[in-house]
């Protein structure tokens, strides 16, 4: 039985339509990747492998700036993403039924279904209406306020399977609740909480749509520099950078998944038997 249910699914329609969806999804980033080392300035020639574009975009000042800008972007957000995220996975999970917990929960994960349209046009009438100049900070807080959704749910995840009485212990010990969280709690989350500040620097690294509404002069960010490139046609340099972006992104995703993996065989041996 078990072998027919494995032959079943091995048939050539499951493999054909295995193999088809994975070349939708990955073909074009190949594609990508294999010309960002060709040599001719037409995008469509095939001129022989060459790494000129990148030296190109190492030699781009304007490039560079706009990926200094995004890193600190992301640094940053991500930073405060994980902290705000964290706190509000931890009073969900650990305050139990308070007065507004229906709303606060329903606000913090609101970014998850808001168009990023929405999302961006809001925060850009918001600074407008406090007069706030766009530029780094107004980026790193829309980014923020993107990506804290998404700390809180992996965080949150982690700490509904671990063991309450591990923390009760704690105290019965000595320690109040803010000691027993950080020596007993964070170490059992930390996995979960990196997976999720990576989460949101990937998350800052990719955002075009609420960066341009929320940067200013002097703050253009990387993704909104190649979108204002490409739009006047594309570049092999252009193909170089994405394939850097998109080696980068797929080491911190590969970290993100090992730690959520480790978090979660740490929330297993935690939990209660």
């Amino acid at each position: 039985m078990m072998a027919t249910s494995a032959l079943a699914r091995l048939s050539p329609f499951n493999i054909t339509s295995l193999a088809l969806g994975l070349a939708f999804l990955y073909l074009p980033i190949v594609i990508l990747v294999i010309y960002s080392f060709n040599a001719s300035r037409l995008v469509t020639v095939w001129g022989g492998w060459s790494v000129r574009w990148y030296v190109e975009f190492f030699n781009d000042g304007a490039m560079l700036s706009a990926l200094a800008m995004s890193l600190r972007v992301a640094a940053v957000s991500a930073t405060a993403a994980t902290v705000f995220g964290t706190l509000a996975a931890v009073a969900l999970t650990r305050a139990g039924a308070f007065h507004g917990r229906t709303l606060f929960s329903g606000m913090l994960y609101a970014p998850l279904v808001m168009p990023e349209v929405i999302t961006g046009l809001s925060l850009l009438l918001l600074f407008v209406a406090v007069d706030a100049q766009r530029g780094f900070w107004t980026v790193t807080i829309a980014h923020t306020t993107l990506t804290m959704c998404f700390v809180a749910v992996v965080v949150q995840s982690r700490l509904g399977s671990l063991d309450r009485s591990l923390e009760e212990a704690a105290m019965d010990l000595g320690c109040d609740p803010f000691r027993a969280f950080v020596k007993v709690t964070l170490p059992l989350i930390l996995p979960s909480v990196v997976a999720g500040w990576m989460l949101a620097f990937t998350l800052s690294m990719d955002d075009v749509v609420i960066a341009s509404f929320t940067t200013g002069p002097g703050s253009t960010t990387l993704p909104i520099r190649i979108y204002s490139e490409v739009r006047l046609g594309v570049k092999p340099e252009i193909n170089a950078i994405c394939t850097l972006i998109v080696g980068s992104i797929a080491v911190i995703i590969v970290a993100a998944s090992l730690a959520s993996k480790l978090s979660s065989r740490q929330g297993e041996s935690a939990a209660p038997l």
